[in-house]
This record gives structure tokens, C-alpha cells and sequence, in this order.
């Protein structure tokens, strides 16, 4: 089955909330408990924070879906970074974020991630971005390994709450 990427819509806040808490815990790393995730899932990946992120004119959202079953989505973040280490690493501006790409399990290996990827990196030259940057955390090989391969290269380090305890995150970017 031929899996698609769309711009997701204010409708979409409940499926994106349902594949966020399905996929998250899957990039933390083993340490992280359940009462984390479950904390950071309420608290930034919610149908209400859904609802602010699709109304936010700063962020575009992309759903993959197949045979409108959700496989995965991503959420791009135009402009500067908040994060002090962040913004000292890029050395590409402007610039936005790929905060979040995701794929459930089931579709792991079948090139979703890569129409995410496209999709963001497009929606981020459209924005006048001349680069892209994220965070991943720093046991997270397999995600790295797919950054590498789409052109990103670690610039630096941040840290990243997680419930009540800080994550490393290696900081990627690459120009567009």
C-alpha cells in the first residue's frame, strides 16, 4: 500500500496526539520511564497542544498515512531558536526546526521517514530557510544514522527535559 504525506489540518489534532503517544517513548532512551513519557506526552504532545502547534503560523505539520491509517508525521518550527545552545551552534541562518519525525513501528523501514523528511525540507525552503537543524538524543543511533543520511551533521549539544530529568541531545543541521 502506497503510503502518502499531506499538510495536516485542525482536524488532525487527535490523530497526530494518538501517533505522538504511540511513537515517542520509541527515541527515548531505555533510562526513561513510563511516568515521563506519559508526563512529556501530556504536557507537549496533547490534543490541545496539537490544536496550538496546526494554529501556530510559525509551524507546519505533515501526516503520512496509509490507506488513511496514520504511519507517521513531523512538525517543522520556522525561525530562531529559543535554546541558548542552539542558537550558538547553527551556522545557518535563517533557519527553522525539525521538532518532531515520527513513524509508528509498522511502517519502520519503508521509507515514510524519508517522505517526512522531503516534505519538511520543502516546506522549510519555501519559508526562505537556508538551513534546518534538530535534536536527537545522543543513545539514539538509529536516528542519528538517519539524520547522517538525509545531509545532517552534528554542530552540537543541548538538553532536553523529559519529565523531571534533562536528556543529551546531540544538535544536526544541514543546509537546504
Amino acid at each position: 500500500m502506497a503510503v502518502t504525506v499531506r499538510a495536516a489540518t485542525a482536524d488532525d489534532a487527535e490523530t497526530l496526539h494518538v501517533v505522538a503517544a504511540a511513537t515517542f517513548a520509541l527515541a527515548c532512551p531505555p533510562h526513561v520511564t513510563p511516568e515521563s513519557v506519559a508526563t512529556f506526552v501530556a504536557d507537549v504532545l496533547s490534543v490541545d497542544c496539537f490544536r496550538r502547534y496546526l494554529a501556530d503560523p510559525a509551524r507546519n505539520l505533515f501526516l503520512a498515512e496509509d490507506e488513511e491509517q496514520p504511519a507517521g508525521y513531523a512538525m517543522l518550527v520556522a525561525g530562531e531558536p529559543a535554546d541558548g545552545d542552539v542558537r550558538a551552534a547553527l551556522r545557518l541562518r535563517p533557519t527553522a526546526e525539525l521538532s518532531k519525525i515520527y513513524v509508528v513501528p509498522g511502517h519502520h523501514g519503508a521509507g515514510v521517514s524519508r517522505l517526512l523528511m522531503d516534505a519538511a525540507l520543502d516546506s522549510a525552503g519555501r519559508r526562505g530557510a537556508v538551513g534546518v537543524w534538530l535534536g536527537v538524543n545522543q543513545l539514539n543511533e538509529r536516528a542519528q544514522r538517519f539524520y547522517r543520511k538525509s545531509g545532517f551533521e552534528q554542530v552540537g549539544t543541548k538538553r532536553f527535559l523529559v519529565g523531571d530529568r534533562y536528556e543529551d541531545d546531540y544538535v544536526f543541521e544541514r543546509p537546504l
